[in-house]
């Protein structure tokens, strides 16, 4: 180098040092302890952003949710069923994996098994021959796709029903169904080539580590004992902000750790998989359902809150009774990613792979812009904690936005503005910041998404009380029937108003006329909280039994509202 460009490096320096030290911001570099960071196989996965679940079922023949077993197997006979189809739709919008649902909550297996007669050997399909989940392994090998396999814990025709976690009504059945199911696991697992990804959707309560051991090493694992993964706690698509991928592991463990568990502080990496429907609110196919297929509008406001909060999006798709992803669907999903594109395919500026707390985009030239992406290297964890956006303004900075996590990606905007240069601050960081990349665009004819209340601002509900009548030895069991205020899965809060001495000595929730796991509960004091992950129909129940110990012998209230649900 030259003595000429040496003056011209150190100038340069010292401008941007000066206009870093120049800024109004505090930055505060916070040096704690390791912070949580993504395995291997997190990292993999996550890298997928986009993720297409596939909901085919008897139930989708029964135009319903969940399977009433009224459809005889030998009228199950998808004769257009292409899982290379399947896996076309999929590469068309971007997704990575398919999720496949092998077997639902009625327990029919999709695959050649030997664990049950309700299942894909005693169909017309293919005269009783066919496997789908083998189909679908081999066209995702040839696609390129991931597979993630989906066992239900539970199956009604072993009276293990939603949210049992496995657990049967009848314990004379629980040996018998344990066995069951650790082979629809084992066969699963085995023979179809590596899972990214395994679902026990609403947790497990069967002991099945040494099959995770043996044939789910390089897997991550939603929900259940050994979840690597979380639920947001809604199945709206969308997250609040901020989202932390990290969680305590006293959270993790229980299987159940939400949205809600987040904390940049935590010791145990568990990022979020924001699940939704492509039709609004229907896992499986019908004629009808067709028509509530959600718009291109709210698939955008999904991504911005999904994708655009650094979670992992998985979109639901569902066949029709041919077994075909219908067309007009087919078409939707490649319209969602042709609207992706046309916003975030080419930027205006970027930068890529800086480190430290300082990042200036120069635009050469005043340019509109009014989004900025932010992508940290995440694997070494959270290490961004408050950041600040500025855009310069006919020579002056001036605020564009600002947040807290980041992690894979965090996608902002703000009004139209025209500016010269884009200067990124971390304001508060623990360890040395890696900005992975930072990206202006302009996106023309932006709507922004809707604005939506996660936490519920309605007033506390009375749902239940009592009195000295209701009391025997001091004791009253309140049975609170929640079935018209629980209409999506979520998590939902109730809390107890007395000037009594109480305790709560039970409590326990009853989904869809069944018990449900006591990990869907949480008791602290007077305060309770539920968990309803399974799907709400017109059908659904939900019951709860609170049993309380009034050593005053008063009398209270119980009242209810959403914590957490869109």
């Amino acid at each position: 180098m030259n003595f000429k460009n040496q003056l011209s490096s150190i100038f340069v320096s010292a401008v941007l040092l000066l206009n870093f030290l120049s800024c109004n911001t505090k930055v505060e570099d916070t040096i704690g302890p390791e912070i949580a960071k993504p395995s291997a196989v997190q990292y993999k996965w996550q890298e997928q952003e986009r993720i297409m679940f596939l909901c085919l079922d008897p139930c989708t023949w029964q135009g319903r949710e969940f399977d009433d077993h009224s459809t005889p197997l030998k009228d199950i006979n998808p004769t257009e069923l292409d899982t290379d189809q399947w896996c076309e739709v999929a590469k068309s919008w971007g997704a990575k994996e398919i999720l496949f649902v092998a077997k639902h909550t009625g327990g029919f297996c999709w695959w050649q098994t030997e664990s049950s007669e309700y299942s894909i050997k005693n169909t017309a399909y293919k005269d009783g021959k066919g496997d789908v989940l083998k189909e679908l392994s081999e066209s995702c090998k040839k696609f390129g796709l991931n597979l993630g396999i989906y066992v239900y814990p539970g199956d009604d025709t072993w009276g293990a029903g939603i949210g049992s976690g496995g657990i049967t009504s009848d314990p004379a059945k629980q040996e018998g169904y344990n066995k069951v199911f650790r082979q629809q696991l084992t066969e699963t697992l085995s023979k179809y080539g590596d899972a990214l990804e395994v679902w026990f959707d609403g947790s497990l309560k069967i002991d099945v580590s040494d099959i995770m051991e043996k044939y789910a090493k390089n897997a991550v694992v939603f929900q259940g004992p050994h979840a690597t993964l979380r639920w947001p706690g809604t199945e709206s698509g969308k997250l609040f902000y901020p989202a932390w991928n990290s969680v305590k592991k006293e959270d993790i463990d229980t299987g159940l750790a939400t949205q809600i568990h987040g904390d940049p502080n935590g010791d145990v990496w568990a990022p979020l998989e924001s699940n939704t429907t492509l039709y609004n609110h229907y896992w499986f196919w019908s004629p009808e359902k067709v028509n509530t297929r959600k718009s291109i509008k709210e698939l955008m406001d999904c991504y911005y809150k999904s994708v655009g909060y650094g979670s992992v999006f998985l979109l639901n798709s569902t066949p029709d009774t041919t077994g075909l992803i219908p067309q007009s669907d087919v078409k939707h999903y490649k319209a969602f990613a042709n609207e992706i594109d046309r916003r975030f395919k080419i930027p205006i500026a970027q930068v890529k792979d800086k480190k430290g707390a300082l990042t200036i985009l120069d635009l050469s030239k005043p340019q509109k812009i009014n989004h900025v992406v932010l992508m940290e290297d995440y694997r070494q964890g959270h290490r961004i904690r408050k950041y600040l956006v500025e855009g310069m303004v006919n020579g002056v900075w001036d605020t564009l936005c600002n947040g807290s996590s980041v992690g894979r990606k965090k996608i902002d905007y703000f009004p139209d503005v025209e500016v010269s240069k884009i200067r990124l601050t971390i304001t508060k960081f623990i360890g040395e910041p890696l900005i992975r990349s930072f990206l202006a665009y302009y996106v023309d004819d932006f709507e922004p998404p809707v604005k939506e209340a996660t936490y519920a601002n309605a007033p506390w509900e009375a749902v239940g009380k009592w009195g000295k009548e209701s009391l025997i030895n001091n004791i009253a069991t309140l049975k609170i029937d929640l079935s018209d205020e629980i209409t999506l899965p979520g998590q939902y809060s109730l809390r107890i108003i007395t000037d009594s001495d109480i305790e709560v000595v039970d409590t326990e929730v009853y989904y869809d006329k069944q018990k449900a796991m006591d990990d869907y509960i949480t008791v602290k004091d007077k305060d309770i909280s539920v968990n309803r992950t399974g799907m709400v129909t017109d059908e659904s129940s939900s019951i709860l039994t609170i049993t309380i110990k009034d050593n005053s012998g008063g009398n209270g209230t119980v009242e209810f509202r959403p914590t957490l649900i869109y």
